[in-house]
């Protein structure tokens, strides 16, 4: 079977959000990244290179439709500037926050990210560190975009993202340690950090927002190097949100 110019139709428009919603798909692109979310998401179905076919051979035995595509098909059905050898659609995974276990680990909360770089490279830094769920308010860029989801390199498949409303969540879970970065924070090498709790990391340009800050009980600060010497205004939000989780881990 060949990549057919409906099946292309149906990859491109999965670019947009209401098409995503309404399928309830993602698209992956690239080996690593498609062979990642193989072992964890429920696949609709692939589109590879016949050179690669007998590295996906074994998905017919799990009823997942492998579509055999030319360069030239995978090139207009991809996001990338260099069509990858293998494209693949996903379900959206149904991820339940009330089975997490809040209490026995640190879990990432970001206040409206927008960029899908920032957003993809949170994900990874998540991975990195042990963090399985990261918590996100409704406008924060979609995890499921094209560009998100391969700026996770394949995180995505391992970090549960939720999209919730964050004022009642962090008011039903206010007994928690829940931290948050800022200029007048606490210097974050110098002050106790738990090994459970929420961290709050908020939008490139605006910070945390007020309803959100509201709930933070542990302000943290991380300082520039040396103190007085004029620098950048601010931290790059996926820089400051591999800063700390370092430093949680580091302490443990």
């Amino acid at each position: 079977m060949t990549l057919s110019k409906n099946k292309i139709k149906y990859i491109q428009s999965l670019k947009d959000k209401k098409r995503r919603m309404e399928y309830g798909t993602f698209v992956a692109e690239g080996k690593k990244i498609v062979s990642d979310l193989l072992v964890s998401c429920q696949c609709q179905f692939i589109a590879v290179l016949p050179e690669m076919l007998n590295e996906f051979a074994y998905l017919n035995d799990r009823g997942i439709e492998i579509i055999t595509a030319s360069e030239e098909e995978l090139k207009k059905a991809s996001f990338l500037k260099t069509a990858p050898p293998v494209i693949g659609v996903f379900y959206q995974p149904k991820n339940d926050f009330s089975v997490v276990d809040l209490k026995n680990n640190i879990h990432l909360v970001l206040d409206g990210i927008q960029d899908p770089g920032n957003m993809g490279t949170i994900v990874r830094i998540a991975d990195w560190f042990g963090i399985e769920n990261i918590f996100c308010s409704p406008d924060t860029v979609d995890i499921y975009l094209p560009k998100t989801v391969q700026s996770t390199m394949g995180a995505i498949a391992r970090v549960k993202v939720h999209y919730i409303d964050l004022n009642i969540f962090l008011k039903n879970n206010s007994d928690l340690l829940i931290y948050g970065t800022f200029l007048d924070g606490e210097d974050i090498y110098k002050t106790n950090l738990s090994e459970n709790g929420l961290i709050v990391m908020g939008n490139e340009g605006s910070g945390i927002r007020s309803y959100v800050e509201k709930w933070v009980n542990r302000r943290l600060f991380i300082p520039n190097y040396p103190a007085l010497r004029t620098t950048s205004e601010s931290l790059n939000v996926a820089a400051a949100t591999a800063i700390v989780c370092s430093e949680f881990r580091r302490r443990e």
